[in-house]
């Protein structure tokens, strides 16, 4: 199976602690809002190796890994 990073945009607060832990340079912030006026993170997926660095530096849990496909 592989997995992709999903990203819950309506919890991102632009803090920028997850493009600080990408080993991959797979994240940035984006161009569009959330409700709460934050510019919510972006993922490469072709860059993203799903490590779980971003899981891991983010406080208000904006990630999560999920298995697709085969």
């Amino acid at each position: 199976m592989k997995e992709k990073l999903i990203v819950n945009s309506d919890r991102c607060k632009s803090c920028g602690l997850c493009i600080l832990a990408c080993q991959k340079d797979a994240l940035s912030i984006g161009k569009e809002a959330n409700p709460a006026g934050y510019m919510y993170i972006t993922v490469d997926h072709e860059k993203c190796v799903c490590c779980g660095m971003c899981y891991t530096a983010c406080p208000d849990y904006v990630f999560t890994i999920e298995e697709v496909g085969a």
